[in-house]
This record gives C-alpha cells, structure tokens and sequence, in this order.
C-alpha cells in the first residue's frame, strides 16, 4: 500500500507541469479603461513559464484562448488558494469559458509540456483573456 501511495505521489509531481518549472515569469493583468479583455503576445522557451494573475468576480465568464504554433504549449486556469487546475488545456483543449465559483485572483499559467521543454523548444504565443 505504501507503494502505491509513493507512486501516486511521485507520478502527480511530475504532472504538476508549471508548478516545478525552472523560471516562472509572474505578470498582472489590467484591461485597458472600458475594455472587458486583452491580448497578451510573448515567448517562453524550455522550462520558462508565465503566471498571470486576474481578479474577476463571482458569477463573471472568464474566456481563455491560447495561439500559438508550438503545439505543445498549455495553459491552466488556477483559483486563488487551490492545489489543483479548474482548467487544464492540456487535457481539454487551448479554448475554454468558465464562469468564476468565486471572487479573487485567479492565476493562468502558460508552459511547455515537459518533452518540449527538455528539448530547449521555444514557443511564441498569444493568448486572449476576457471578462464578461
């Protein structure tokens, strides 16, 4: 039984992705004044990656979309306090709308999947937020 339990807790570490990344770039995100949205346009490479931080509100649709050629690159979408995605894109796809449980900052982190990563790839990208 221990066994297994050190094997559950070693193959989540290594799927934590983003979470052990070597440099985790953090950014906050502001919309223009009368804006509900923005694009974000920018690169990582290899083990880089990038939290950006968005408060929204209880009840609001918060729609991410993440372009870019690399077809290894993901996002997920955390909430403030949690130990595990709301949205993993890696799973479920680089488009999602998910309407907020509750208010705080909610983090989107952007990465490239571990086999992309070893190999030193770099991925341009441009991922879209809005709050509706």
């Amino acid at each position: 039984m221990r066994t297994i339990r050190h094997l559950m807790l070693i193959l989540a570490m290594l799927a934590a992705g983003p979470a052990i990344a070597d440099d985790v770039r953090r950014e906050t995100v502001h919309f223009s004044a009368g804006t509900s949205g923005s694009t974000i346009n920018a690169q990582l490479k290899g083990y880089q990656s990038v939290e950006y931080t968005l408060g929204v509100t209880a009840g609001q649709k918060l729609s991410v979309q993440l372009d870019s050629s690399n077809s290894s690159l993901y996002f997920n979408v955390v909430a403030p306090g949690a130990d595990a995605a709301l949205y993993n894109s890696s799973m479920d796809g680089n488009g999602t709308t998910i309407t907020i449980p509750s208010s705080g900052n909610y983090a989107i982190q952007v990465y490239l999947m571990r086999n992309a990563a070893r190999r030193g790839e770099a991925a341009n990208y441009a991922l879209t937020l809005y709050v509706e």
